[in-house]
């Protein structure tokens, strides 16, 4: 039998229902356990815990499947988890069997499936392996995957640094059917988008930000918008959408501002009201800054700025230094929406550098929005690291 048994005192965060075991929790390993097998796990004084899936490589030496339920980790345990799933989306409003829907199907622990990301861009699906469990057992994944939606194609896109951490290299291409290597479309709130599911960002695109989107849209009525890190400008289409007088769209990538041209032309919006620039957002911001520029919305959503715990300080720094100058920037009652995807800052951490940030423009600033994970990005009561995505809302007060 292969199992591990906790340290004293150490069970409290698995009785609670909390995926992780780390390594520094666990007293004994018996039955010589290897990448990916599934283990009973016991409390010091011999209580059942629940079935985990073992990574030898990684601090976090085991992600339960189950909790207080002894369980077969086969075709069944996946059939289940993945019905559940798509009947916990179709009761969110996401549709299946839309050709045209997107949105993440499976999200990791949250879903049951430790380590795997399931995302749907119309007819076909994006996968992330992070976690010893599923990488065993992907075959299976993407065999129930397959036959429960019965979509066109799977495509593998294990190619982020984290499987390093695992002690897994890095994998991707088409896993199943046939996943087109030009971009595929997919709609959203009335907007349509075409993803590249082999070269996009990490799935192919940021299905995290959709009610954000849409609430731009909403506000940019007549305003002169702002769009920093805009990929292939989905927070532009949509303020184009919602009537904005003009919207920048600025990102370090040649091929996603071309798209975000493109997308312009596909939703049959106004080119003449959106300028595209290939700039480092710092440098544009602080050009701006030095002639005198002003918009009345900005966004910024950059990239995750901390990767690691010992990253926390200089990505606040990060942080800060763009929102300042992102606030000097903002005409009389003008809106910032700015958003952290790094799952190592909290909200309240995120507050206080927005606010440091504002004090040290000398500007007043009010919340008067918050946002985080939509719909299809759930988060367990028990384990809020899944909860990454977060943003403000705030507006110059005059």
């Amino acid at each position: 039998m292969k199992l591990i048994t906790l340290k004293a005192g150490r069970d409290k965060s698995a009785i609670r229902r909390h995926p992780w075991i780390f390594s520094g929790a666990i007293d004994e390993v018996s039955g010589n356990p290897e990448f990916g097998d599934s283990v009973e796990v016991y409390a010091y004084n011999g209580d059942f815990l629940g079935i985990a899936a073992y990574s030898p490589s990684s601090q976090i030496r085991a992600r339960f499947w189950t909790f207080f339920e002894k369980a077969e980790i086969n075709e069944s345990f996946f059939e289940e988890k993945i019905e559940k799933a798509i009947a916990l989306r179709e009761s969110r409003g996401f549709s299946i069997t839309d050709p045209l829907s997107a949105f993440r199907l499976i999200y990791a622990e949250n879903d049951g499936i430790p380590g795997c990301i399931i995302d749907k861009y119309g007819e076909y699906f994006s996968v992330e392996i992070l976690a010893a469990g599923p990488e065993k057992h992907r075959e299976i994944i993407y065999k129930v995957l397959a036959e429960k939606t019965n979509c066109r194609g799977i495509y593998e896109r294990c190619d982020s640094d984290v499987r390093k951490k695992e002690g897994m290299e890095k994998r991707e291409g088409v896993v199943y059917g046939n996943v087109p290597e030009t971009p595929v479309p997919m709609e959203e709130n009335g907007i349509r988008f075409l993803i590249d599911i082999r070269n996009g960002h990490k799935t192919g695109y940021y299905l995290d930000q959709r009610d954000a989107r849409k609430r731009i849209g909403e506000l940019s009525n007549q305003k002169k918008v702002l769009n920093c890190f805009c990929y292939t400008g989905g927070f532009g289409l949509f303020a184009l959408k919602g009537n904005a007088s003009h919207v920048y769209q600025v990102d370090v990538s040649k091929s996603a501002l071309k798209i975000a041209k493109e997308l312009l032309v596909e939703n049959k919006l106004p080119t003449a009201k959106a300028t595209h620039t290939e700039a480092d957002v710092f440098q544009y911001l602080r050009k701006c800054r030095d002639k005198g520029e002003t918009f009345d919305l900005i966004v910024l959503d950059p990239p995750k700025f901390v990767e690691a715990k010992d990253h926390l300080q200089k990505g606040a720094r990060g942080y800060k230094d763009i929102n300042l100058l992102a606030m000097k920037l903002l005409s009389p009652n003008g809106m910032l929406a700015t958003f952290s995807c790094s799952g190592l800052m909290d909200m309240a951490l995120f507050q206080k550098i927005i606010a440091d940030a504002a004090a040290d423009a000398k500007k007043e600033l009010q919340i008067i929005e918050r946002f985080g994970q939509p719909a299809d990005h759930p988060v367990s009561l028990a384990f809020p690291e899944g909860q990454y995505l977060k943003g403000l809302l705030v507006q110059l007060k005059n």
